[in-house]
């Protein structure tokens, strides 16, 4: 086992300001928005054709570290070329360093509250490469050391990666089938039907009096806009919690199995999601942004979940001032029913690939757990790492 020593930051890593400016060469676009929080990896690409200011050139030698309210934890390793916001370190590795050690280092939580606790700005904290630099951290001498303990960590992370892309590969089976069954094989002779004929209920969600405490997190998970991300996958690393005592006083709110969930306001309009079997929590809510749709039958749910398009959703709103769903808009929207056959043997057709996709879900969660558990003892060489 080797030797670790402290060393300031400025000795292991360096910053690129690489200037890309409008009107060169076309490439990949990464803002904040593009780096899941807290995650470590990306959830979308971006264009230079839609950015209108300099940016900053990356590479596979780099990684990026998201500098704007690094509480966020916007940290990730692209594999490829591109350009990235300018409120994002480019980050590339000096002298005998590591470039995955340096990224699991720049990710680890003690890393990031240090950034933020010396970040500069009150409304618009900005992590300050100046006050960062001279900071030091205990390091494997030996790079054998380093590239052991940054393999253990990016399996994880490789691991996670293919869930999420086997995930996408399922849900897009899911909606070749739908429109094959249900757009390009529709039957004129099919009702057309409002939303508020096939649902048995449709609830909206509620904020506790005083709010929600953000510290609070042994409570009941309330859904929000971080929540609502598609088929199972949850982002609950920045969830909110209620306490149990008010969750047993609610009358409505309550998310069971299969619930399809629309987020009703402001920008994030229309957009849908839906939790089920294995659902990392037993009890769970929404808040008071957030409609659950539920019908007669998981079958019809499924088909509702796919019938639902965000941009037609979007043209429902009701509010001229702030973007937003009511119950009335909700209810008046108007789709094709097929008949109950159909739609039962397309939720029997689909069912396996949905709860697959749960299931693959909670493994994530789990490895992202194991993941971040491991992470500080590796990089404070509690638990070392034979090589």
């Amino acid at each position: 086992m080797g030797e670790w020593k402290e060393k300031p930051l400025s000795d292991l890593a360096i910053l690129y300001n690489n200037s890309w400016k409008v009107g060169d060469e076309e490439c990949p676009y990464i803002a904040l928005e593009h780096i899941e929080e807290g995650k470590l990896r990306l959830n979308g690409i971006g264009h230079s054709d839609i950015v209108a200011s300099n940016k900053y050139r990356f590479n596979e030698k780099n990684f990026l570290f998201g500098k704007l309210r690094p509480y966020f934890r916007k940290v990730v390793k692209p594999q490829f070329s591109g350009i990235c916001s300018t409120d994002i370190w480019v980050v590339g590795a000096r002298g005998v360093t590591n470039l995955t050690f340096l990224f699991y280092l720049f990710a680890n939580q003690e890393f990031v509250d240090l950034a933020y606790s010396g970040s500069s700005g009150t409304r618009m904290p900005r992590a300050d490469w100046k006050f960062m630099k001279d900071t030091t951290w205990l390091t494997p001498s030996d790079i054998e050391e380093q590239k052991a303990i940054a393999s253990v960590l990016s399996s994880l992370d490789d691991k996670i990666n293919l869930l999420h892309r086997q995930n996408k590969t399922l849900e897009a089976m899911a909606e070749t089938l739908f429109r094959q069954w249900f757009v390009e094989e529709a039957d004129e002779g099919w009702e057309e039907k409002r939303l508020g004929d096939i649902l048995i209920s449709i609830e909206s969600g509620s904020r506790p009096k005083g709010g929600i405490d953000p510290d609070l997190k042994h409570g009941i998970p309330s859904i929000g806009a971080e929540n609502i991300n598609g088929l199972g996958n949850y982002n609950y690393g920045s969830t909110k919690y209620i306490t149990s005592e008010y969750f047993e006083k609610m009358k409505r709110g309550i998310v069971q199995d299969y619930d399809v969930l629309i987020y009703k306001d402001g920008a994030y309009i229309g957009k849908k999601s839906m939790f089920a079997k294995g659902f990392p929590f037993k009890k769970c809510a929404i808040n008071e942004h957030v409609f659950i749709l539920r019908t007669e039958s998981i079958f019809l749910q499924l088909f509702l979940y796919f019938a639902l398009e965000q941009e037609e959703l979007a043209l429902l709103n009701a509010n001229s001032a702030q973007p937003g769903l009511n119950q009335t808009s909700m209810k008046s929207f108007e789709l094709l029913l097929p008949k109950s056959e159909l739609i039962e043997m397309f939720g029997q057709t689909i069912m396996p690939l949905i709860d697959k996709i749960f299931f693959n879900g909670n493994q994530i969660r789990a490895l992202e757990k194991l993941r971040d558990t491991l992470l500080p003892k590796l990089m404070r060489g509690e638990v070392r790492v034979k090589i």
